[in-house]
């Protein structure tokens, strides 16, 4: 009967009724988000997520971002991210040394991608955060004749 209403609302052009994921399901998901914020700093698998919810990595991911409303891996940063923000307010340690303690393992991509979540760079949301204000100059960019090495009319 479920592929016949699914075949029918399909013809219809209605869209399909998501099931609300089970007890079981967001129990699963809970130990996950646990286990995440308890080894965010080291690396995380979605394999061995999946395996210790007891599922396949396809019905974990597909569960997690049911439950959680994103996948593992933006869960995981995001938490990472947290952690860092809140270790640049609280201390003077090199931002280097945050984001490596925090789990990454590249500088450009933290900055990369604390600026995309924080709206500022590291430095900065440290600098607004402990009332130093920081000014950063514009970059100067060069005309395009200053530039290349053949110019018409000489």
């Amino acid at each position: 009967l479920r592929i016949a209403g699914a075949a029918v609302a399909t013809v219809a052009g209605a869209t399909a009724v998501k099931r609300a994921p089970s007890r079981r399901d967001q129990k699963r998901v809970a130990e996950a988000v646990r286990r995440i914020e308890l080894d965010a700093d080291g690396p995380i698998s979605l394999s061995a997520l999946a395996d210790e919810a007891a599922t396949s990595p396809y019905h974990f991911l597909r569960i997690f971002r049911q439950v959680a409303g994103m996948t593992p891996y933006q869960f995981l940063l995001k938490t990472r991210l947290h952690r860092a923000a809140v270790r640049l307010r609280l201390s003077d340690d090199a931002i280097s040394a945050v984001a490596f303690d925090a789990g990454f393992n590249d500088l450009s991509t933290f900055n990369r991608r604390f600026r995309r979540v924080m709206g500022e760079t590291p430095g900065d949301y440290r600098a607004r955060q402990s009332g130093r204000i920081r000014m950063r100059a514009p970059r100067r960019r060069q005309a395009q004749s200053e530039v290349g090495p053949h110019q018409p009319g000489r």
